[in-house]
């Protein structure tokens, strides 16, 4: 069995915060762009006070200037994340970026970059993100023979149109090193349920006991 990595996006309270805490998520992201799901770097920081080491957060964007994103990294976050081509501010060995990339047939021919010589699994060091078409909070899913490609040639976090009734059929076809949720876990939109979330966080881990111990398609 290998781990798959949980990463829940969106959080916009303590309650979400908390229930995220509670269902055992490995990083957690907050929305810094304008979306039903934001918040500001005030509400972030408080946020971010609650989450206990060991748990990666993530600030989370669309598109972003780098004035923006050097604003995100006056807090603790351990990474920024962003459509891939923004232009990144300078960043510590402590934190890292992690690019977002919309599902496009061209994606095939993606070239990636030379990967961190030391991934972890337990980390989302080293990864990007496959979303949906239309990009994030759409609820719309990445074509599954894309994503499965993808996810065999780097570290891939699978997000678009996940929730707790489809994530164990989406990691059996696609193989990610993490699945990315955070619209399909909403009560009402921008509201996070715990029950979904607990829910999620579940059917991730009962999907696991399908897998073959990990092989990182980034280490030689």
């Amino acid at each position: 069995m290998r781990r798959v990595l949980v990463k829940l996006c969106g959080l916009n309270s303590e309650a979400a915060v908390e229930a995220a805490l509670a269902a055992g998520a490995d990083a957690l992201g907050f929305v810094l762009s304008p979306s039903p799901r934001q918040v500001t770097l005030a509400e972030a920081g408080r946020l971010l006070a609650r989450v206990p080491r060991g748990v990666e957060t993530v600030a989370v964007f669309a598109r972003a200037t780098r004035a923006e994103l050097e604003h995100a990294l006056e807090l603790s976050f351990d990474a920024l994340q962003a459509e891939h081509d923004v232009e990144l501010p300078d960043l510590s060995p402590e934190r890292f970026f992690l690019p977002v990339h919309r599902d496009h047939p061209a994606l095939d021919q993606l070239r990636l970059p030379t990967p961190f010589p030391h991934s972890a699994t337990s980390s989302l060091r080293g990864a990007l993100v496959l979303d949906g078409p239309e990009g994030g909070g759409r609820g719309l899913p990445a074509d599954p023979g894309r994503a499965a490609r993808l996810a065999r040639r780097t570290r891939l976090v699978l997000a678009g149109g996940l929730t707790p009734d489809n994530v164990a059929a989406r990691i059996r076809a696609v193989r990610p090193l993490a699945v990315d949720a955070s619209s399909g876990l909403e009560r009402a939109r921008g509201s996070k349920d715990p029950g979904l979330i607990a829910a999620f966080v579940r059917a991730v881990r009962a999907a696991e006991a399908e897998l073959e111990p990990h092989t990182d398609p980034t280490r030689p």
